[in-house]
């Protein structure tokens, strides 16, 4: 490979946070090109819950799990889900979580994602200032409510819990919940607000922004799969379906895919996992919430979006390769039937399914290898909106340790490839 490569960095995945890395390293200078088999934003990204969840510093499961996990197998419209086919594959995983919620990996799974989070909005903040685009983001809170009176222990001890974590949150009575949100059912009990955590109005149209600034940045965008590659001396040579492309570095961003390309650079394999999540969209349904709201009882998210109400929440460990169950995604409506005072309708709704990218300790691989030239950013479970944009300003660093940066930014020691 010739030492002038033709980009100085490859980015492999046009998600929400290959694109936010992408922006971020062409605005340093960097030519860079993004690589994906789809059009940008059209993986993980299109499909979210559209929350940035920065109250959501615990591990994605605790040791209730064990019992859980018969009716995981057996419920196939539980909202966690394990299909019993999938499970062979799935249980040296489900071993690794276990593990790490004992009381020392749990500690440090805490600290890195409140270390992540307590730094993602003003991360969005400072990003979407920079393309133009503030609008998209509105930091309303979120709530978390619950029905029954025998929630209400749990809901407390939750409290508490957030509170140790330095996690701002308040407790509202049934009053302040219907004051705020009036079309919600009058058997809510009460709830949780998050003052400091926000929402996307349109989660694509934030990628769309963030890909128009990056191509006004030089930032080309290649519609190919990667299928392989080479670290060699002066970078990094990778192998696509339509051939091939060097670059000096290249970063792994490609979420729940990453694993196979990580193994063929750097020779390291990583649990890498996927939640498939499923959303069902309402076009038909604005203005009943104003901002995100969580069901304790019937585990589900509504996110109210520019296009409708968004549903979604449901996990399931299928892997990769099996077709979406596009009954779950409608499920969503069911579970939702209840809680307001007239049922939202689910006239012209769409179902969608799409792969967060998990790791057993909950936390993402945000690191450097080969002697830099292979980034990684990916594994941020379904926290990857929420985290995108300090991610990208913490590859910035990897990359340039001299760029000027916004100061208490997370190290990438709790992050790095070889814990595993």
């Amino acid at each position: 490979m010739p030492n002038n490569a033709a980009y100085d960095i490859a980015v492999v995945g046009a998600g929400i946070i290959g694109v936010a890395c992408a922006v971020r390293l062409a605005r340093q200078g960097q030519r860079v090109v993004v690589i994906d088999q789809q059009e940008p934003g059209h993986g993980a990204s299109f499909g979210n819950a559209g929350h940035l969840a920065t109250e959501q510093v615990f591990p994605i499961a605790d040791l209730s799990i064990l019992k859980r996990l018969p009716a995981m197998l057996m419920d196939p419209m539980g909202p966690l889900r394990l299909d019993w086919k999938y499970l062979p594959r799935a249980l040296p995983w489900f071993t690794r979580l276990l593990l790490n919620l004992r009381a020392q990996p749990f500690q440090k799974t805490v600290a890195g994602l409140r270390a992540l989070n307590e730094s993602s909005l003003e991360a969005w903040h400072r990003l979407l200032a920079d393309i133009g685009h503030p609008e998209l983001l509105k930091v309303d809170g979120s709530l978390l409510v619950f029905e029954h009176a025998e929630s209400r222990q749990g809901i407390e001890a939750l409290q508490t819990r957030m509170r140790q974590q330095q996690v701002p949150v308040d407790f509202w009575p049934a009053g302040a919940v219907q004051e705020t949100a009036p079309q919600l059912s009058e058997q809510i009990q009460g709830g949780l607000f998050f003052p400091h955590t926000g929402h996307f109005i349109d989660p694509f149209q934030v990628v769309c922004k963030l890909v128009e600034a990056a191509k006004n940045s030089g930032v080309s965008f290649v519609q190919q799969q990667v299928q392989g590659g080479h670290v060699q001396a002066h970078g990094v040579s990778l192998i696509t379906d339509a051939g091939g492309l060097t670059a000096s570095r290249v970063l792994i961003a490609c979420g729940a895919h990453s694993a196979k390309l990580t193994a063929a650079l750097t020779g390291k394999k990583v649990p890498l996992d996927t939640e498939r999540g499923y959303h069902l969209m309402l076009p038909q349904e604005h203005n009943r919430l104003p901002f995100p709201v969580t069901s304790l009882e019937r585990k589900f998210i509504m996110t109210p979006m520019s296009d409708g109400l968004r549903l979604a929440g449901t996990v399931e460990f299928a892997g990769l390769q099996r077709p979406p169950s596009m009954e779950r995604a409608w499920q969503l409506h069911r579970l939702s039937q209840g809680l307001f005072r007239k049922d939202l309708s689910a006239e012209a709704a769409t179902p969608w399914m799409g792969f967060r990218p998990s790791l057993p300790d909950s936390l993402p691989v945000i690191d450097q290898a080969c002697g830099g030239k292979v980034l990684l950013a990916f594994g941020h479970q379904h926290l990857g909106l929420t985290q995108a944009a300090v991610t990208a300003e913490m590859v910035v660093g990897m990359v340039l340790p001299m760029a000027q940066q916004a100061s208490g930014l997370p190290g990438i020691e709790q992050y790095r490839l070889d814990r595993f």
